[in-house]
């Protein structure tokens, strides 16, 4: 879902998608004539692979997202939680891809394992 960035307004604008079994709503709000603010939610099963045991399971996912979304070139390393929309247009797909992205590819470990005191090194 894409969104003219002039299309936000200084009242709330809804939002609501899905993306791999995954909900993806929130709302965007101008807070000056180049940033917007979105707060959103993400919820939902991922299919997550364990990082001990290698295999593949299903976690619920419920984590609020806040960013500030610019149209411009951002010089300032103050915020991390920036995204710059340089051709004028929010692309919430690709913030809500590079989210679960950022979920998949940090340290996870299935139930199985969590419960496992044993010391561990398997080989393959």
């Amino acid at each position: 879902m894409k969104i003219a960035f002039d299309k936000i307004g200084h009242s709330q604008k809804d939002f609501c998608l899905n993306f791999k079994n995954i909900s993806f709503s929130g709302n965007l709000i101008k807070e000056s004539r180049d940033r917007v603010k979105l707060d959103a939610d993400i919820k939902g099963n991922l299919e997550l692979i364990c990082d001990r045991c290698g295999e593949k399971y299903i976690e619920y996912i419920d984590s609020p997202i806040s960013l500030t979304l610019t149209n411009k070139v951002i010089t300032t390393q103050d915020d991390l939680d920036i995204i710059e929309f340089l051709d004028g247009t929010i692309d919430l797909n690709f913030i809500i891809e590079s989210e679960i992205s950022s979920i998949e590819n940090s340290y996870h470990i299935c139930n199985v394992c969590k419960d496992d005191i044993t010391e561990f090194e398997k080989e393959f």
